[in-house]
């Protein structure tokens, strides 16, 4: 068993930037694939970058290019790097890992989230 915790995020503007961590404990993060969802008010949560065990990262059309998903082995992490951020951007962001090979819809652990407001 896994316990995942957010931190990092907050009220920025457009253009800025923003970076997410989610620490782990109880096991290593290298175990799982691990990804980081995010779900705006009225909408689904939705799987916007992912990291498996061998290190392959994967991006939702919407954040690619914008946005870059790490682990760092050593401290348990996983971060979420946010670059020039946009109003629709906002919603609250959760750190998930899941035991399979890639990250589903429904993963086996979730934190318990951080909101991200970008202002126009």
């Amino acid at each position: 068993q896994v316990q995942l915790v957010e931190s990092g995020g907050g009220l920025v503007q457009a253009g800025d930037s923003l970076r997410l961590s989610c620490a782990a404990s109880g096991r290593a993060v290298r175990t799982y694939a691990m990804g980081w969802f995010r779900q705006a008010p009225g909408k689904e949560r939705d799987l916007i970058a992912a990291i498996r065990r061998s290190g392959y990262t994967d991006y939702a059309d919407s954040v690619k290019g914008r946005f870059t998903i790490s682990r760092d082995n050593a401290k348990n992490t996983v971060d979420l790097q946010m670059n020039s951020l946009k109003p629709e951007d906002t919603a609250v962001y959760y750190c998930a890992a899941d035991s399979r090979v890639t990250v589903s819809t429904r993963p086996d652990y979730w934190g318990q989230g951080t909101q991200v407001t970008v202002s126009s």
